[in-house]
């Protein structure tokens, strides 16, 4: 059985204090359907059930991009 996409668009006023853990600057992060992206170093982090996983280690880190600080 095959889930329905659903894409929940988180409060922008919560996305607007959201950073990146990874990052010592602590940029912010952008919304992309179901993630949320780092700009700076490109982890992808999982948005489950509307809630933000900001943990490094569940972030998707793009293979081609240098590691983050």
């Amino acid at each position: 059985i095959k889930r329905p996409e659903i894409f929940v668009t988180l409060d922008p006023t919560l996305l607007s204090i959201l950073a990146c853990p990874a990052c010592d600057t602590r940029p912010p992060l952008r919304e992309d359907g179901e993630t949320l992206i780092c700009d700076r170093c490109g982890r992808i982090y999982p948005v489950r059930d509307g809630i933000p996983v900001l943990l490094p280690e569940e972030a998707i880190q793009p293979e081609d991009s240098a590691p983050a600080e």
